[in-house]
């Protein structure tokens, strides 16, 4: 997977991954800092205490009224964060508005984890890699791939070989992992974080969603170009 170029109102997936394969959080609450800074580095605006205290100021996806109105840098269509690298899928709606948003991320993920953990030197390995998205088949294997193949891999029953082995059991525990957009689409979570409209016009429901990544996962019938 490599950087390709890409346009306003193109769709484009994006991976970041750990230096050397290394893990990119170190506990479940850097897990929940990158969905919050999911929500608040996807904007024009910053505030420096950004995270102070979310939970107690208001929820995690609490935005102080003092704030500037939201202009997010890029739609999030789909994500999953796994141990040691993140995939996102993105619309830039605005000229380098991905790449910003992008740096951002990997610049707060790093500046925290060796904080917290007393590390030196980036956590990840160079800059994000990207592929844009050419026509609706691809966006629906992405989508399948980042949100349901990786998760799967994490199945704690075996995998993904378990998970495909077990796919209702391993679907409903996919749903309930709390750092990918599938439950957003899936389930009866609704965060702020995504923006649905593109996704719901090329599966029209969860269930055309799941028999989808169903038959792709049964079948192993991924894309021959790779994902990664």
């Amino acid at each position: 997977m490599r950087i390709e170029p890409f346009t306003v109102g193109s769709y484009v997936h994006t991976l970041k991954r750990g230096a050397r394969g290394l893990p990119i959080t170190g506990d479940e609450s850097d897990k929940y800092r990158f969905l919050r800074i999911l929500y608040c580095m996807n904007d024009e605006f910053l505030d420096e205490n950004w995270n102070r205290d979310p939970v107690s100021a208001g929820g995690l996806f609490h935005r102080p009224e003092s704030w500037s109105p939201r202009r997010p840098l890029a739609n999030i269509v789909a994500y999953t964060l796994m141990p040691n690298h993140i995939h996102l899928l993105l619309q830039e709606i605005r000229a380098g508005g991905i790449t910003a948003f992008m740096q951002k991320i990997g610049q707060s993920m790093t500046n925290h984890f060796n904080e917290k953990y007393d590390q030196k030197g980036s956590i990840f390995q160079g800059p994000y890699k990207s592929r844009t998205i050419s026509n609706d088949k691809y966006m629906r294997y992405v989508s399948a791939y980042i949100m349901v193949k990786n998760v799967f891999e994490l199945y704690p029953l075996g995998g993904l070989n378990g998970a495909t082995a077990n796919f209702e059991m391993a679907w409903k525990w996919a749903i309930a992992y709390p750092f990918s957009s599938l439950a957003d689409y899936c389930g009866e979570r609704h965060t702020p974080i995504i923006e649905k409209s593109t996704f719901e016009e090329i599966f029209g429901s969860p269930d055309e969603f799941k028999s989808f990544a169903r038959d792709v996962i049964m079948g192993g019938k991924w894309l021959t170009q790779d994902f990664e």
